[in-house]
């Protein structure tokens, strides 16, 4: 049976339902310009798990295990579902732990610069650039021989460890479970941490928007880069989809304000907006796809791609233990350094990691 959701409509349509619901997410409650933020969201787990002690962005988000259990849902239904790993472990978590710190001076993810453009952010435009430069980047790498090492075949229950321990936090977060009145699970009481859509819609909202992006194979990195090694447009129609849902619906729901200055949790230093975003394209370029699509592969039961989003959940954990992280006052004290460390953690990796192309 054909795929819908992987020809040219099937991916606007993905885009499209993955712009509305993460609108109509930031309506119902989550943070503004934030409906779906992988980076962030892994920043509120890390936080909620005690990884980190910064009190206002702790909150263990539903969505990202949900995107995590839809793609290992239907990839069991649709017999994708292919154990896999040992594809250069350490290397991955690193660039993991440097796409995170890059994120985190930038605020956002792909999918959140996306949507902080859509709601009138235009602070999004010098990190949407940053991104692409550093995807620009990470292609030249792989046309000149960059290659993790292939991945290897293994059990069934390899690829069912990390879908099991997203379901374990979801239902931790369901049952309000805390070791005590001092330890995690940590819930934010004030500040982003604090604003979520109720529970069962967020799980629902990331389990869609899981089975809909392992089906159209949805990812923002792969869009840039298939643009510039092919000049396909094929996922880039479904990142237009998604800015363009996100645009009307914010819009429709009053949420579009559009400015510079006080546009919520970010902030206005482009040069590191920009650097930040190019440290994170680069990670993702070279890990191989977005923190989006590195979730959906770690359903699909893809080991790497799942220490690849540990290695995001211990860089926020960095990120604000070590000052790295900035926030709506500005960039954190040692973010930049932290930038250039990735920059050249990434750069050493891409000329070290090359075959010899005939």
């Amino acid at each position: 049976m054909r795929n819908y959701l992987s020809t040219r409509w099937g991916i606007i349509f993905t885009g499209a339902v993955i712009g509305v619901i993460a609108v109509t997410l930031q309506k119902l409650g989550n943070p503004a310009n934030m409906g779906i933020c992988v980076a962030c969201f892994e920043r509120d787990m890390a936080g909620s798990l005690g990884l980190h002690r910064a009190e206002v962005v702790q909150y263990m988000r539903p969505e990202i295990a949900g995107l995590v259990l839809g793609a290992f849902l239907v990839a069991l239904v649709k017999k994708e579902y292919q154990p896999r790993g040992g594809s250069s472990t350490i290397i991955r978590f690193f660039l993991g732990v440097f796409a995170m710190i890059g994120a985190l001076v930038f605020l956002g993810c792909p999918w959140r610069a996306l949507l902080r453009f859509s709601g009138g952010d235009w602070n999004a435009i010098a990190g949407l650039l940053g991104l692409a430069i550093g995807i620009a980047i990470g292609v030249a790498f792989l046309k000149n021989g960059y290659n993790l090492g292939r991945s290897y075949k293994l059990k069934k229950s390899a690829g069912w460890v990390f879908p099991a321990f997203m379901a374990a936090l979801v239902i931790m977060v369901a049952l309000n479970f805390r070791v005590s009145e001092t330890g995690p699970l940590f819930f934010s009481e004030k500040g982003p941490g604090s604003q979520h859509a109720p529970l069962i819609i967020s799980i629902i909202a990331g389990i869609i928007i899981g089975i809909l992006a392992q089906r159209s194979r949805f990812c923002t990195m792969g869009s840039i880069r298939d643009i510039i090694l092919a000049k396909d447009f094929h996922l880039a129609s479904g990142v237009i989809a998604l800015v363009i849902s996100a645009f009307v619906f914010n819009f429709l729901y009053g949420q579009f304000k559009p400015g510079f200055e006080g546009q919520p949790i970010a902030h206005t230093a482009h040069i590191w907006n920009f650097a930040g975003m190019v440290l994170a394209g680069l990670a993702f370029a070279l890990a191989g796809g977005c923190p989006g699509r590195q979730l959906i592969l770690s359903g699909e039961g893809d080991s790497d791609a799942a220490v690849f989003v540990m290695g995001m959940i211990v860089g926020a954990g960095i990120s604000h233990n070590f000052m790295l992280a900035s926030s709506p006052a500005g960039v954190g004290a040692f973010g930049p350094a932290a930038v250039a460390i990735g920059l050249i953690f990434c750069l050493i990796i891409g000329f070290t990691m090359r075959e010899k192309v005939s």
